[in-house]
């Protein structure tokens, strides 16, 4: 299976210069980058796509450049964004840039055993914080019109809008892009650069800018964008603000593994072809279940243990098929109090008081307590069909509830049903 195979099954093409490059890949030696704003203290589920390919890049031995932007990042890349980002200070970009590093290396090899191919972290702040304003208007910006400029469609899209404009800081952002694109090749001999498709615009003002200066011919190759359903890019959270975290400590790896489990059945063999190393049968198998048994969810079952054993770690990635697996079976009550509240996170919550279960509780005020019930009548109702448990055991109407059913000796997880649940915390 060829680089080339491998790219177009994935579907890793959107626009390219010159075909002709992914030749160039295959037989490796090829030093390519891509950038990765430091807009946030951690890379984000959306990373993943060009984490992957500067890996398959590595992988067939060519040379990966993860380009941090300390210096792109003071400006925002205006590129399709319906409003100017909020500016970052100096030291927040400088403390995002630091803490993204680790987590690259769990993507690409940057030790000297790499050889030829050993990727390279960089941080464009080196040349853009210390070149002069003249001197960069001298000899990057007298390349390009403004004619040129406004016609680039990330750029047009907000021109054309009446609501908002465009600032002449936003403006630049694509001339300094092409700055680094010059920098890197004339002194790291790169010669491609990658980006999502909305990137188009600003990767090929680069290759016109190191056309021009060195005479050189260089590519630049985009990934199609990744969307959800609802057409918000892939990566944030079902509320659709927060991003989905690298960054254990920020999304733990069950709340990636569930978001990944929720993927919509129409995305599913997009990203499982952009963001894991599944081989080609295999995703074919996926699809497969997609079309045939998509109650199981096969697919994203594997996508969901591929990813968090990428990002996290293959222990961490069985640890959350677990705990997702004992939310709705008996094994709650092995899980840790930490993996325990992951679990529940999304539920509503209330106390009760230690002594109002020291005698035991009424089953019926328990579930009309916990609102899964209107009224005393309906929680009955439910009680007596068998559709209420508490740690995932069946709860009778005449079942008492008091202090020896607690998990940790403080929670009670009350469901009604497959869906609604509700956590009691005992004080």
């Amino acid at each position: 299976m060829t680089l080339r195979e491998d790219w177009r099954f994935r579907g890793l093409v959107a626009q390219i210069t010159n075909d002709a490059v992914l030749d160039r890949l295959e037989r490796g030696g090829v030093s390519a980058y891509i950038g990765f704003d430091p807009t946030g203290p951690s890379l984000h589920l959306g990373h993943l796509v060009p984490l992957c390919n500067l890996r398959r890049l590595q992988l067939a031995g060519n040379r990966p450049i993860a380009l941090a932007g300390g210096g792109t990042g003071l400006i925002g890349d205006p590129s399709f964004k319906d409003v100017e980002r909020p500016l970052l200070s100096v030291e927040q970009i400088e403390a995002n840039v630091g803490s993204i590093g680790e987590q690259m290396s769990r993507f690409l090899d940057f030790s000297a055993q790499a050889g030829p191919s050993r990727a390279l972290l960089l941080n464009n702040a080196t040349w853009l914080t210390t070149v002069t304003l003249t001197d960069f208007l001298r000899d990057v910006g007298k390349h390009f019109t403004v004619n040129q400029m406004i016609a680039k469609e990330s750029v047009r899209s907000r021109l054309d809008r009446d609501d908002v404009g465009l600032s002449f800081t936003e403006f630049s952002y694509m001339l300094l892009q092409a700055y680094d694109f010059l920098r890197l090749h004339l002194d790291y001999d790169c010669t491609l650069q990658l980006g999502g498709s909305d990137q188009w615009g600003n990767i090929t003002v680069g290759t016109e800018l190191v056309r021009k200066v060195t005479g050189d011919v260089v590519d630049g190759v985009t990934v199609p964008l990744l969307l959800r359903a609802d057409g918000k890019k892939f990566g944030k959270s079902e509320g659709g603000n927060e991003r989905v975290w690298l960054d254990a400590t920020m999304t733990t790896p069950y709340a990636m593994y569930q978001y990944l489990l929720n993927t919509d059945d129409v995305l599913a063999p997009q990203l499982l072809r952009y963001v894991t190393f599944l081989d080609h049968a295999t995703i074919a198998e996926l699809d497969e279940s997609l079309r045939t048994a998509p109650q199981e969810r096969r697919a994203q079952r594997a996508l969901a243990t591929e990813v968090v054993s990428l990002v996290h770690g293959e222990q961490a990635a069985q640890h959350a098929q677990r705990a997702g697996a004992a939310l709705f079976s008996d094994a709650i009550g092995e899980l840790d109090e930490a993996t325990l509240l992951q679990v529940v996170a999304d539920a509503p919550s209330s106390s009760i008081s230690r002594g109002e279960l020291s005698e035991g509780m009424d089953p019926v005020d328990l579930v009309v307590r916990c609102s899964l019930a209107s009224s005393r009548g309906e929680a009955r109702r439910f009680l007596e069909q068998g559709g209420v448990y508490v740690n995932n055991a069946r709860l009778g109407a005449e079942d008492r509830v008091d202090l020896r059913r607690t998990l940790h000796d403080r929670y009670l997880v009350v469901r009604r049903g497959r869906r609604q649940m509700h956590l009691v915390v005992v004080r």
